[in-house]
């Protein structure tokens, strides 16, 4: 009896981290549709200008970080899958090659942001203030919200390295594999957002 109770116990701490890991997400989802909500106001607004300041962004490194990240998002659900056969060395390499996607991703991003920081493309330069209206809330809104979800992919890495390190310690394993889960649901749902950014900065027509 004493032991049902203590697996009753543990089940009941996975579902509690689990409704609280969806609960997180929902929060930010109404983060990001509030600003989703805030460009497609001023996309409307000022439809030409958005239009031209699109052309200054790179659509091939935008294209090859959705690639990167729509696979890192197959990468860590394959390690859950290991993990659940209790293949622990397996799922331990796929979270490690979800890091590095997301590293590469890091590294296109900052690759970008520094050329157009070059031809000082970014708010409070008298270039920037020089642009049209329409423009200099593009890159704003660019700015803010793709480094917001660069913060986000940056604070994802922090979480699987935690979990990689579980993993490797055996505290994450075949029969308590939660934490895993949470992570993964977390960097499923920074894909998702980027899926978003990515047309509608890259691919405004």
């Amino acid at each position: 009896m004493q032991e049902a109770n203590i697996h009753h116990d543990e089940h009941r701490d996975d579902i509690g981290a689990k409704l609280g890991m969806w609960i997180f997400i929902f929060t930010e989802l109404l983060l990001f549709g509030g600003l989703f909500i805030v460009y497609a106001v001023f996309r409307n607004k000022y439809s030409d200008e958005f239009h031209i300041s699109a052309h200054q962004l790179n659509t091939y490194v935008g294209t090859l970080n959705t690639v990167i990240l729509l696979i890192s998002s197959m990468t860590i659900a394959m390690s859950i899958t290991a993990l659940q056969r209790g293949n622990r060395k397996l799922s331990l390499r796929l979270i490690y090659v979800t890091l590095l996607f997301a590293f590469i991703f890091l590294v296109n991003k900052y690759f970008e942001w520094g050329h157009k920081i070059h031809f000082d493309l970014y708010p409070g330069t008298d270039f920037m203030v020089s642009l049209m209206h329409g423009e200099v809330l593009f890159f704003s809104l660019y700015y803010f919200m793709t480094g917001l979800h660069a913060l986000h992919i940056i604070v994802g890495m922090v979480i699987l390295s935690i979990v990689a390190f579980k993993v490797q310690s055996g505290k994450i394993n075949a029969d308590r594999y939660v934490f895993l889960e949470n992570g993964a649901l977390y960097w499923h749902l920074v894909d998702l957002i980027w899926i978003f950014l990515f047309p509608l900065f890259y691919l405004i027509t």
